[in-house]
């Protein structure tokens, strides 16, 4: 039986934020989110987040989740020992000391499940502490073991001697107890240090005395033990973070311009020899097929492209599904629900919303298409714009294969362009243009004789 405490409760006075501190986002997440996530893959029989006063934003978060989690609010901060006995009562065991609990930090996002499952098995005979070694362990507690190296105790930064203060061993706050022991322990602790604080780390020395085996791991990256305390180590922490995912897509075959100015703000999945320029952002979930080439400084949102296809720079998608060989941008704008059949063309400063392009269908450039369909073949000029709002209603433009449409023309919506038609550049359609004709609507041209133009200097006076 697993139990598992989520410490959420700090009140990130250092993020200077009206946000609780574990909402804040790592890669276009909350960091809670990915706790809670490694934290499910374990299959714990209960979860248990403990928050501060103002815990209504979490509360929130957490409802997207399916599973049940329970809360228990620290009204007052008086250390981490204090915080786990509020969750006390949402621990299940049955007596044995074969259940656990494992204690996490919700600001302490990046912590893996198959380090979470390395650190029960290190309390399978005991107490389990995830350690790790640190260049500058400043502000860490620090591991004290014996001449055989055995744990003997984790004494807190502020309480260390100069000895303690050089040793390299840190405590990164993350253990696995024993259930039955832990409820036993933590009703023990007292505030006698510098803090006046009840440290969850005093039960190492409670289990030392008890005879109780305290063992250890370590994560296999320093970065999972990383937590977030203000901007700065956010901002450290996110750069971490998408150098991890460029070296990941990288290892599966994608050439990246340069690792360090990619962001990846979900998931990415690549096919062979896709080429990734600088600056793209990639966001939900986004599936690149083979030779794509993504330009610079794109941004891709719950996107699929197919093969051989090309997204040229300052392009923004959302919610777009392109064939193979097809091109986009640069400057194109696709959103809100969009099918781009395979060998069309999307030019510069087109934006297309809520629409299906046909196969070998273009708009070259200076078009808005919106709630459309369009057929395959169709050719659509410049500066042509489809009406499809009257102020209350959206309404559907539909133009059917090889149509043409003329530069600077206005589709009223809802209106039809039959098959093969033309429409004459300048055209503002208002009823269907019949299949296989010539369709415009023009004022008869004119030109007005000694015409002077107001304030040339050159018009007559009375």
């Amino acid at each position: 039986m697993l139990n598992i405490v989520i410490l959420a409760a700090g009140l990130g006075t250092r993020m200077k934020s009206n946000f609780p501190k574990v909402l804040h986002a790592l890669a276009g997440r909350p960091m809670l989110a990915y706790v809670i996530d490694s934290a499910l893959a374990l299959r714990p029989s209960s979860i248990t987040i403990v928050v501060g006063n103002e815990s209504n934003q979490i509360r929130d978060f957490v409802k997207r989740y399916s599973c049940d989690v329970n809360f228990v609010v620290q009204v007052n901060q008086l250390g981490t020992g204090h915080a786990v006995k509020q969750a006390l009562p949402n621990l299940l065991d049955s007596g044995s000391e074969k259940d656990s609990t494992l204690i996490l930090y919700g600001d302490v996002p990046l912590v893996k499940t198959i380090t979470m499952e390395s650190l029960l098995e290190a309390r399978k005979n005991g107490l389990g502490i995830l350690t790790s070694f640190l260049d500058n362990p400043n502000g860490y507690g620090r591991i004290i073991r014996d001449h055989n190296g055995f744990i003997r105790k984790i004494v807190e930064h502020r309480d260390a001697n100069q000895i303690e203060l050089n040793i390299k061993e840190i405590n990164t706050g993350i253990i696995a107890v024993p259930t039955v022991l832990l409820k036993k322990w933590i009703v023990n602790l007292n505030n006698d240090n510098k803090q006046k604080e009840y440290y969850l780390t005093d039960i190492v020395g409670m289990a030392v005395s008890e005879g109780v085996f305290v063992g250890s791991s370590r994560p296999k990256e320093n970065w999972e033990i990383l937590g977030v305390n203000n901007h700065v180590q956010q901002a450290n922490l996110e750069r971490i973070w998408q150098e991890e995912q460029a070296k990941l897509i990288m290892e599966s075959g994608v050439t990246l311009a340069d690792p360090k100015r990619i962001d990846i703000r979900g998931t990415l999945e690549c096919g062979k020899d896709v080429f990734i320029d600088v600056g793209c952002i990639f966001e939900g979930v986004v599936v690149l097929g083979d030779n794509v080439r993504i330009g610079p400084y794109c941004i891709l949102k719950d996107v699929c492209i197919a093969r051989d296809s090309i997204v040229n720079a300052y392009s923004h998608l959302c919610d777009a599904n392109l064939g193979n060989n097809v091109q986009i941008g640069p400057f194109s704008r696709l959103r809100d629900c969009i099918d781009i059949d395979s060998y069309s063309k999307i030019g510069n400063f087109v934006e297309i919303k809520n629409s299906n392009f046909g196969k070998l269908s273009k708009a070259n450039h200076l078009t808005y298409i919106g709630d459309a369909d369009i057929g395959s073949n169709v050719n659509i000029g410049a500066g042509t714009i489809t009406c499809n709002y009257d102020g209350l209603n959206k309404f559907r433009t539909i133009i059917e294969d090889n149509a043409f449409i003329g530069s600077d023309s206005q589709l009223i919506a809802p209106v039809m362009v039959g098959k093969d038609a033309t429409i004459a550049a300048g055209t503002t359609l208002t009823n269907d243009a019949p299949e296989g004709q010539l369709t415009l609507s023009r004022v008869r041209q004119y030109s007005i004789p000694d015409w002077t133009r107001p304030g040339s200097g050159n018009s007559k006076k009375d």
